[in-house]
This record gives structure tokens, C-alpha cells and sequence, in this order.
């Protein structure tokens, strides 16, 4: 029986430190959530790009010309 409980106590020691060591690792979600905002802009950008562009703006430009003449 002693051996039990000196596992289990190694076991709630292991995770309680494992714990502990997340707690420091903190920081680490404003440097994620910074990467995530430039990969977002990075994507806006070139969305905008794609979408201003001469073949694309006139493709959009119809879509929305005959979605405004279609008959109800």
C-alpha cells in the first residue's frame, strides 16, 4: 500500500510541476497572438490586392450588375 500512495503522490508532484511551468510559458500567448495579427494583415493584403485588381474588379462589377437586373 505504501507504494501506491508514493506513486500517487510522484504523479500529483509531476503534474503540479507541470502546471507551474505552463504558468511561466504565459508570455508565450502575446507573441502568438501577435504572429496571428501579421499572418491576418499579410492576408488582407493580398486579398485587397486581388480583389482591386483590373480582372477581378470587372468580374465583381458584373456579378453585381446582373444580380441588380435580374428579374423578380
Amino acid at each position: 500500500m505504501n507504494k501506491v500512495v508514493t506513486a500517487v503522490r510522484a504523479g500529483l508532484v509531476a503534474v503540479g510541476r507541470r502546471v507551474r511551468s505552463a504558468r511561466k510559458d504565459a508570455g508565450m500567448a502575446t507573441a502568438e497572438y501577435a504572429m496571428g495579427l501579421v499572418a491576418a494583415v499579410a492576408f488582407a493584403v493580398v486579398l485587397y490586392k486581388v480583389v482591386t485588381s483590373g480582372t477581378v474588379s470587372e468580374e465583381l462589377q458584373n456579378i453585381v450588375k446582373r444580380a441588380l437586373d435580374a428579374q423578380v
